[in-house]
């Protein structure tokens, strides 16, 4: 009689524990976190020909949008390939970035 009256208390406390957990997230939901990335840029996909506004480079590469400042900027690669690689040089590449210009994103709240 006390094993059963002990089990039956038991489960009862599972119960009770199980369905607390069950109703939190509708209690108590969490908020959807798409982007925890420290550097929020938009890659455009595809390689494209780069020309800096000045004339000065011009390179195959990736363009890249700071969505903070509305900033774009050239990742040159030198190639069609998405990554830069030089094709005697057995060394990773760093691709370093260029000024393209400037989207206003300010100018939207007008």
């Amino acid at each position: 009689m006390r094993t059963d009256l002990l089990t039956k208390s038991l489960l009862l406390v599972i119960a009770i524990a199980l369905s607390a957990i069950a109703i939190r997230p509708y209690i108590h939901p969490q908020p959807a976190k798409a982007d925890s990335s420290p550097y929020p840029f938009h890659i455009e996909p595809g390689v494209r020909m780069l020309r800096a506004p000045d004339g000065s480079k011009q390179a195959l590469g990736l363009v890249a949008i700071d969505m903070r400042t509305g900033a774009i900027w050239g990742f040159p690669t030198y190639n069609p390939d998405p990554y830069p690689a030089v094709g005697s040089d057995t060394k990773p590449q760093v691709s370093h970035p260029f000024a393209l210009g400037k989207f206003a994103f300010e100018d939207t709240d007008k």
